[in-house]
């Protein structure tokens, strides 16, 4: 089975609306898709190493652009429904001093997310919750989410071939370390 979900997503990958697929899961991913891009951009770019750096571009604008839904999502569910909450508990004082300490580590928090696979999708929303600056928000993704795809494009365009090989040769751990990283990722959003 796993054999077969991997030739179907090479296929994919080779599809000519491939571009399309990728910017859609990229920029869904910011904002509330669990599914990281990488499941398409890896196995289109080894299907087509030369378009490594259009590959990486695509996901990296559709990510920002999701980011931005995720960051609206945040301001627009604060002010309209979190923040009366709040201060109908008394609370909103604290939520002042939360969002000041975010803030003042932003710029830490999205890159962290953006780069690793952490979700990007929980930071985004709480940029916008907690009112990080826009611009700061918008930089940082673009340095992010440049990082990592880009760096995925580049090992991936330099060493295609060999990866190619081994990732067919090791189908199985690849995809254990995946879920592994995938799962990591979501425990570590629920637990810190």
């Amino acid at each position: 089975m796993l054999r077969s979900l991997y030739d179907w997503t090479i296929r994919l990958a080779e599809h000519p609306h491939a571009l399309w697929a990728l910017a859609i899961v990229a920029f869904a991913e910011s904002s509330f898709f669990p599914i990281p891009p990488d499941v398409l951009m890896i196995p289109m770019i080894i299907a087509r190493p030369s378009r490594a750096w259009l590959i990486a571009s695509v996901a990296l604008v559709a990510s920002v652009l999701g980011g931005l839904l995720g960051y609206a999502i945040g301001a627009f569910f604060y002010e309209s429904i979190g923040q009366p909450i709040l201060e109908s508990m008394g609370k909103a004082q604290a939520m002042e001093q939360f969002n000041t300490k975010f803030n003042d580590f932003g710029f830490w928090a999205v890159l962290g997310a953006g780069i690793t696979p952490f979700p990007y999708k929980v930071i985004t929303i709480m940029s916008g919750w907690t009112g990080m600056p826009l611009g700061t928000f918008i930089a940082t993704s673009i340095l992010a989410r440049s990082l990592r795809f880009f760096i995925v494009a580049g090992l991936l365009w330099g060493f295609g071939e060999p990866i190619r090989a081994f990732i067919e040769k090791r189908l199985g751990l690849m995809f254990t370390l995946f879920v592994i990283l995938l799962f990591g990722g979501f425990l570590a959003v629920r637990y810190l």
